[in-house]
C-alpha cells in the first residue's frame, strides 16, 4: 500500500466518524496572530503545543528554516494576506535550534539534485535567466540572526501597515523552550 493510499483510507474513515468535527473553527485565528515557522517534522505537534494554540487561534506558515528569502515572495504575501484579510494584528516568526537550514551549504543540495536527473544545462538556464541558485540555495550561520533578518524584512516591508508587532523567537526542538530574540511591542 503506498502512502497515498493509506491517507485516502484513514481520510474516509475520518469523514465517515465526523472526526472533523472537532477541530471546526472560522478562517479567523482565534488569538489574531500569524507565526512564520520552520517546516521541521520535530514542530509540527511541540510547536502548537508550547504556545499554548489549539485549532483555530493562529495562521502558520511553515518553509525551510522560517525564512523571508524574497519581499514579494510566497511567505510575504501570506503574511500580508493574514493581516488584510484574516484579521491577524501580530506576527511571531520562529526559528529553531538544530535547523537543517543551519550551516546548509548549497553544493550538496546541487550535487544531489543532478544525482537525482537535474542537468549542468538546466543549472546554466537558471543561471542565464538571474537566478543564484547557490545563494538561493544558501543556508544561515546563526539561528538568532536569521529571525531577526526575517523580523526586519517583515517589519520593514513597504505595505505592512505601521504599528503591527513583529516578535522573533526561537525554540529548542527537543524541550519546547521559547527564546526571545525580538520583541516587536519594544521595536
Amino acid at each position: 500500500m503506498t502512502i497515498l493510499n493509506e491517507i485516502l483510507d484513514y481520510n474516509q474513515q475520518f469523514v465517515e466518524d465526523h472526526e472533523y468535527e472537532k477541530y471546526e473553527t472560522t478562517k479567523f485565528p482565534n488569538k489574531r496572530m500569524v507565526i512564520l515557522t520552520c517546516m521541521d517534522t520535530r514542530l509540527l505537534e511541540l510547536l502548537p503545543k508550547a504556545l499554548n494554540l489549539g485549532n483555530g487561534d493562529a495562521k502558520l506558515i511553515k518553509d525551510a528554516g522560517a525564512l523571508v528569502t524574497h519581499p514579494f515572495g510566497s511567505v510575504m504575501r501570506s503574511i500580508l494576506v493574514a493581516v488584510y484579510q484574516l484579521q491577524a494584528q501580530e506576527i511571531l516568526v520562529i526559528g529553531h535550534h538544530d535547523c537543517g537550514m543551519s550551516g546548509m551549504k548549497p553544493e550538496p543540495v546541487i550535487d544531489s539534485m543532478k544525482e537525482r536527473g537535474i542537468t549542468d544545462e538546466t543549472l546554466a538556464t537558471l543561471s542565464y535567466s538571474g537566478i543564484d541558485i547557490e545563494q538561493w540555495l544558501q543556508g544561515f550561520e546563526n539561528v538568532n540572526d536569521s529571525v531577526a533578518h526575517s523580523v526586519d524584512m517583515i517589519k520593514h516591508h513597504p505595505l505592512l501597515p505601521k504599528g503591527v508587532p513583529v516578535h522573533g523567537l526561537v525554540i529548542d526542538p527537543k524541550t519546547g523552550k521559547l527564546d526571545l530574540v525580538v520583541d516587536g511591542y519594544q521595536v
